[in-house]
């Protein structure tokens, strides 16, 4: 059984970014990961996530099996694709295609928000 106490879909969800930033927050976490998520959507094949990624924090190289977007909500954070460094500040959007290898970092630390499209098998039908 899941721990997660909380509805991850449904018809309508409100999230409150800043509240949903401060429980993300947690710095043991932070300090012994690098990193920390809260999924805020689990619908189908779309994901959306939190992440916070402390000071000097890194996510190691890794792909997606579908799309990516990461929006930038406080600090900065950086990611790199392809070879590529990208430094993404407040308001910033990235868009990362299917199977494209990257991985994220932050200098200074930062939060963006993860929107995933998980990739479904190839006969299905919206």
């Amino acid at each position: 059984m899941s721990s997660i106490d909380r509805p991850l879909s449904g018809d309508v969800l409100r999230f409150h970014l800043e509240e949903e930033r401060v429980r993300v927050n947690d710095p043991a976490l932070l300090e012994r990961h690098g990193r920390n998520a809260r999924t805020l959507l689990k619908e189908g094949p779309l994901r959306v996530t939190l992440v916070m990624v402390r000071a000097g924090g890194k996510i190691a190289a890794h792909r997606a099996g579908g799309p990516i977007t990461a929006q930038v909500l406080k600090g900065d954070i950086e990611f790199r694709v392809g070879g590529r460094e990208h430094r993404l500040a407040v308001g910033d959007l990235l868009v990362v295609n299917a199977g494209v290898e990257h991985e994220v970092g932050s200098d200074g630390g930062g939060t963006f928000l993860l929107t995933v499209l998980q990739p479904g098998p190839p006969d299905s039908k919206p």
